[in-house]
């Protein structure tokens, strides 16, 4: 059985004192919005709909909170490629995701829905250069690698593989499919090591899945969350300061 197969909505936050009280641990599921987060959610959880697949951008506004077990939970982010939203609605995002990712305790990673075909745009490489700041392991699902030949499917590993390393942030890093399934096993052994869910015929690392730690450069400082060039977005985490608490 799917290690998150009972999976349940619990509750939507729109306002941080709303989040639910009783956690222990909670992994987030970020991304551009199309990239296949939805989706990918309701593959680990082998459910159609548990996530909400929306083909508006922008479409889930607030943290949604999916049970899993006693104060074990999966959360869905926004989608963060909102340009056509109301300024009010990205404001409002902003002063939610910002806090949430930075200050959130029993928060112990995020999972980072790239699209295979077009990895590593502005907004990935800012959220990426942000969240490694808390020293929280980040991983990073390539979807849609059905669509992908083998030989484009090794080219986008390496490639994201190559500018993570530069960075330096904990990450692992896997090709996903939630048309084929592939890669569920592999993600599913990560997230359900990050929440204590480990099931014993995961004590070992899944071949392929590649998992790296570096070491954390000093005096970095967090990057805002408008859209940058790749290259300023990797330099400008020297120069913003981190949200205030909300």
């Amino acid at each position: 059985m799917p290690l998150f197969q009972k999976a349940v909505f619990h509750t939507t936050v729109a306002n941080l004192p709303d989040l639910p009280s009783d956690s222990q641990r909670e992994v987030a599921f970020a991304g551009r919005s199309n990239a296949g987060k939805s989706s990918a959610i309701n593959t680990l959880a082998n459910h159609t709909r548990l996530a909400f697949v929306s083909k508006t951008p922008g479409r889930t506004q607030h943290l949604n909170y999916f049970s899993l077990d006693e104060g074990k939970y999966l959360v869905d982010l926004p989608g963060y490629g909102f340009a056509k939203a109301p300024e009010e609605i990205r404001s409002q995002w902003e002063s939610l995701l910002a806090p949430y990712l930075h200050y959130r305790v029993p928060l112990v990673g995020l999972v980072l829905i790239m699209d295979s075909r077009h990895p590593l745009t502005e907004l990935d490489l800012q959220m990426i250069e942000w969240f490694a700041l808390t020293a929280k392991p980040i991983h990073v699902l390539l979807s849609k690698a059905d669509k992908l030949t083998r030989q484009e499917q090794a080219l986008a590993l390496r490639e994201v593989r190559t500018v993570l390393s530069q960075i330096g942030s904990n990450y692992s890093l896997q090709l996903f499919s939630s048309l084929s399934r592939m890669g569920v096993d592999e993600a599913e052994s990560v997230l359900g090591g990050w929440l204590g869910m480990e099931p014993k015929h995961y004590a070992l690392p899944p071949v392929g899945l590649r998992t790296e730690k570096v070491a954390r450069p000093k005096n970095r400082k967090a990057i805002g969350w408008s859209a940058r060039t790749a290259k300023a977005a990797v330099k400008s985490v020297q120069n913003k300061k981190p949200p205030a608490k909300g």
